[in-house]
């Protein structure tokens, strides 16, 4: 009967030591990059839709994680998310500013059509102006683009705000498009962001 006692009360013990290991086990890790499965932004619950790598040919250059209110699979869903969201961004090498700027406007420019580039074009500037500040972006440096309804879009470079606030959410759906629109900068990366493998 003790033993029986012994043995119920160890099996009570360690399903309890697993269960403090559960939230561990929630966050995903991509390249040696651990992303939440959950984060708060703006008083909000944001549950991570999708992470992955942005490769340029051979060479990983950061790892990304989109996080929204509830998981969603399509870009016209993402787009249309009424809540808070964020992109959270970790760098695996060093890039430039000058280098991550192009290619941030490549991308902006290679999903949004002329109208909208016009529209959000002071917006676009600010957001450049913010990485003429800063020489370059190191390998585990994070960034991190917040959407928070009426207020806008912030940026944060290792929990730091940087830039102005960017009000209209056509800017933060345009930045979106650089990695979920018809033409993204990573072709691995949509699916994944996405909630794909």
């Amino acid at each position: 009967m003790k033993r029986r006692n012994i043995l119920k009360s160890l099996f009570a013990a360690t399903m309890l030591a697993g269960s403090f290991c559960l939230p561990a086990l929630a966050a995903v890790e991509v390249a040696g990059v651990k992303f939440d499965d959950s984060i708060k932004v703006a008083g909000s619950e944001l549950k991570l839709n999708g992470a992955g790598v942005r490769t340029k040919v051979i060479f990983k250059v950061y790892a990304a994680g989109l996080y929204l209110t509830e998981k969603k699979t399509s870009v016209a869903d993402v787009l249309a998310t009424s809540g808070p969201r964020r992109v959270a961004i970790t760098m695996l090498r060093e890039v430039s500013s000058e280098d991550f700027g192009k290619a941030f406007m490549d991308g902006l420019n290679n999903n949004t059509d002329k109208n909208e580039r016009t529209r959000i074009l002071p917006q676009t500037m600010k957001f450049g102006e913010v990485f003429a500040q800063i020489p370059a972006l190191k390998k585990n440096d994070q960034l991190t683009l917040d959407w928070t309804p009426n207020e806008g879009t912030q940026c944060y470079l290792n929990g730091k705000k940087i830039g102005e606030l960017m009000p209209d959410v056509a800017f933060y759906n345009a930045v979106l498009r650089i990695w979920l629109g018809e033409h993204p900068v990573d072709s691995d990366l949509k699916p994944a962001l996405l909630g794909g493998k």
